[in-house]
């Protein structure tokens, strides 16, 4: 699996425009803290247990297609470990072309234990919305 900066991904989806881009972020944090706009969401992990969801592989074996096998698939989350979580997931069931976003979308914490202050897709200044 590659790691690509927010700019990075950016870039990467912008010139890749057959890329799927996916935020495994839960469905709250999705919703109401915002996302990277054109991202689809399919949770790795959701409440109330915050278990890995049985169904990611085959949520996004199915919005990949035909060729889900070699289709580019680039994966956000918080700050980029469930993201990176899910990409090794995605490849022991035979996706070669991951990607995971570095830092995420709000980044790690700050001193103040504060997020999106350090490093992530919002902190980096790119399109983002929420519902």
């Amino acid at each position: 699996m590659d790691h690509l900066d927010p700019r990075q991904a950016q870039e990467f989806l912008q010139k890749n425009a057959d890329a799927l881009f996916i935020d495994c972020r839960s469905e709250m944090e999705y919703l109401f803290v915002g996302h990277p706009v054109g991202a689809l969401h399919v949770a790795w992990n959701d409440g109330p247990d915050w278990d890995v969801n049985p169904h990611f592989v085959g949520q996004v074996r199915k919005l990949a297609g035909t060729n889900h096998a070699t289709r580019a698939i680039v994966l956000i989350c918080r700050s980029g470990n469930r993201s990176r979580e899910a990409g090794e997931t995605l490849e022991q069931h035979g996706f070669t072309r991951v990607f995971n976003v570095a830092h995420g979308f709000e980044g790690g914490l700050s001193e103040k234990h504060q997020r999106n202050s350090l490093a992530g897709w919002r902190h980096a200044g790119l399109p983002w919305e929420q519902c």
